[in-house]
């Protein structure tokens, strides 16, 4: 079902979702299979506890647990809480010490959508060998960048392998997240959506800069545990220099923004 409109509904679409029966779901959880089964067909009532157990083992985004809720006739459980709230000072501090820890490796903090809501100064080292004008934060979107004409996709030497990554991941998270699908559905899609049978065990971000190819392998830091909608959406994407080469530059070119601006 597409648009369950029960609480029921919901919990089965998530089940089926996690490859999970019946039987599975009780026993992760402790609820009988029997009273699982009343939920799922809506002849019980789940209680805001067993809701919340349910929710949690079927992993559950944190929008989708607040729709489950209020079809059960609850409060939502989730906030959203600004970036930019007094609450999240914590949050903040510890995103400004990852990404200036990663230096003199480009990191750079990814919101919902894709946007850009901080970087590292290694990330605009990077932009400036690729000679890509420096932007605001808040004014860029990684997605846009690597799919628009005159981004830094123009500047990647595996261009079309990125771009149908970042296209396949963005089509995945934009199945719940009606901003995301929007944003999508005005982009314009890799020449190839689907990739190559063979492989490698991981692609590299390959790109052309003015100090020659620069090689990185990506990861990404996610906050554990996150009971606010706005932490589930952050990520940093770490970009580590996969040779020796990439490390020079990159150390390099950082010590010389450095030496300016310090």
């Amino acid at each position: 079902m597409d648009n369950p409109a029960t609480a029921g509904e919901h919990l089965r679409q998530l089940r089926k979702q996690a490859k999970l029966s019946q039987l599975d779901l009780a026993l992760i959880t402790g609820v009988s299979q029997r009273h699982l089964s009343c939920l799922e067909t809506g002849r019980a009532r789940p209680s805001p506890v067993t809701l919340h157990a349910l929710l949690t083992a079927l992993d559950a985004p944190l929008e989708r647990a607040n729709r489950v809720f209020l079809a059960a006739g609850y409060a939502p459980r989730y906030s959203a809480t600004p970036l930019a709230s007094p609450a999240m000072a914590a949050i903040r501090e510890a995103v400004s010490h990852v990404l200036h820890a990663n230096n003199p490796a480009p990191a750079i903090l990814l919101g919902s959508e894709w946007q850009v809501l901080a970087a590292n100064a290694s990330a605009a080292v990077l932009f400036a060998l690729l000679g890509i004008e420096p932007r605001a934060a808040d004014d860029l979107n990684l997605l846009t960048t690597l799919l628009q004409p005159g981004g830094l996709g123009d500047h990647l030497l595996n261009a079309e392998e990125i771009r149908t990554l970042a296209w396949q991941r963005a089509a995945r998270e934009a199945l719940g997240n009606p901003a995301l699908a929007t944003l999508l559905a005005r982009l314009p899609p890799p020449t190839h959506t689907q990739l190559p049978n063979e492989m490698p065990p991981l692609v590299l971000t390959r790109v052309r800069s003015s100090r020659g190819e620069l090689s990185f392998l990506s990861t990404f830091t996610t906050f554990g545990m996150p009971q606010d909608i706005t932490l589930t959406s952050l990520r940093i994407e770490h970009l580590i220099p996969a040779d020796d080469a990439t490390w020079q530059v990159m150390r390099g070119a950082y010590a010389d923004y450095a030496a300016l601006v310090l």
